[in-house]
């Protein structure tokens, strides 16, 4: 395989209960049939149950394992990391998701389970969609535990209105659902690890409550977590920056990254060109470490097009 050039992967989509079919309305995928509920594409991923690969079959695990200079560049070529560290997709919400937590990193051994910080940039907002993330102030795990016994969660659950643009960091730990109406791109930890504290009451696609894992939740829950608020874009266009990954928002001409550097692209607006490649909505690429600064430079089709920057810090 040619590593001086944009790396491009295969989405693997699943279906979900509240998921929709707006990936492919409003991004254009082709997606795998005409009727399934399709919640999550996962764009970039180094998980053993969805393996990106490349057209030339080469997987994600098998760059980050045999290639890691070349394509990821000498800053993390001592990473302990086992596999890619970080998962990327897109989320197509249509109802409202669980309200949820991920188990924190002093916590999620003793939980067997993996710890996940993400993040959350909205591509698209239905009028009057919202999040819940942290709690309502002044609500403690006593109220918390009160309103799991008389199914009342989502009244101590902070809610915000959500807007297309609108960025959300979710620390592991921090409680949460995403709201219906929502097209999300998440950047989060390489982790499958989530507990579900509560589930509206509905049933999954068999027909069966889908499990709670209350337990699990209460141990992971930050109950020191309250009102947290959309992220403000610094004047670099940093979204987030926090020890798992580095993400900006950027639109105009300009380069990506540095050479000896690697990057990944998200179009989340129009379309954008780089290294040979056209990369429209909803298409992510994998920028090597040793792809030249004339390869690295981005042009937009139209003022409207903006694309998330990606990287593992060093």
């Amino acid at each position: 395989m040619n590593f001086r050039q944009v790396i491009r992967f295969t989405p693997h989509y699943h279906s979900r209960v509240w998921g929709g079919r707006r990936m492919e309305t409003l991004l254009g995928a082709t997606l795998p049939d005409a009727t399934t509920p399709f919640g999550e594409a996962w764009s970039v991923s180094d998980r053993p149950e969805a393996q990106s690969t490349t057209a030339d079959g080469v997987t994600l695990h098998e760059l980050w394992t045999n290639h890691r200079e070349a394509v990821f560049g000498k800053a993390l070529l001592n990473s302990s990391s086992p596999s890619f560290p970080l998962l990327m997709k897109i989320l197509d919400a249509c109802d409202d998701l669980s309200i949820q937590v991920h188990p924190p990193a002093d916590k999620a051994e003793a939980l067997k389970g993996e710890p996940k910080t993400e993040m959350w940039f909205i591509a698209h907002a239905e009028p009057g969609a919202k999040i819940y993330a942290g709690l309502k102030p002044g609500v403690t795990r006593e109220d918390f535990e009160a309103s799991l016994q008389n199914g009342t969660v989502a009244d101590v659950v902070h809610v915000i209105e959500a807007h297309t643009g609108d960025c959300l960091f979710i620390p592991s730990g921090r409680v949460h659902a995403i709201g219906a109406g929502l097209l999300i791109y998440e950047i989060q930890q390489n982790s499958d690890t989530t507990y579900r504290v509560f589930d509206w009451n509905r049933v999954g696609l068999d027909g069966k409550p889908r499990a709670l894992h209350v337990q699990e939740s209460l141990q992971s829950i930050d109950f020191n977590d309250f009102a947290p608020q959309m992220q403000q874009v610094a004047a670099d266009g940093t979204l987030v920056k926090c020890d798992d990954f580095d993400v900006r928002l950027r639109d105009g001409s300009n380069q990506a990254g540095e050479t000896g550097e690697c990057v990944t692209l998200a179009a989340v607006s129009g379309e954008i060109s780089v290294g040979g490649e056209t990369l429209k909505a909803g298409d992510f690429a994998l920028l090597p470490a040793c792809l030249d600064a004339k390869s690295r430079q981005v042009k937009p089709a139209s003022a409207a097009s903006r694309w998330l920057e990606i990287r593992i810090p060093a």
